[in-house]
């Protein structure tokens, strides 16, 4: 079998262009956090430097609520 080709997406927030690898070889598998996929498809995927900022604020506002 033939591994996957990633998919070349443009981020939903931002407009960059970026590789998603679906094949579960993709570059977010690899980062620290996890975030919910948005309600109703309101967003597609997002480019590395958006879904960093995105987890970044839902932490600060989880922080914020915590004390």
């Amino acid at each position: 079998m033939a591994d996957a080709q990633p998919r070349r997406l443009t981020c939903a927030r931002c407009g960059a262009p970026f590789d998603c690898g679906v094949g579960g070889d993709c570059w977010c598998a690899a980062e620290p956090y996890r975030l919910p996929m948005p309600a109703l498809q309101a967003e597609d995927c997002l480019c590395p430097a958006c879904l960093r900022k995105a987890a970044d604020a839902v932490k600060a506002s989880r922080d914020a609520a915590a004390g």
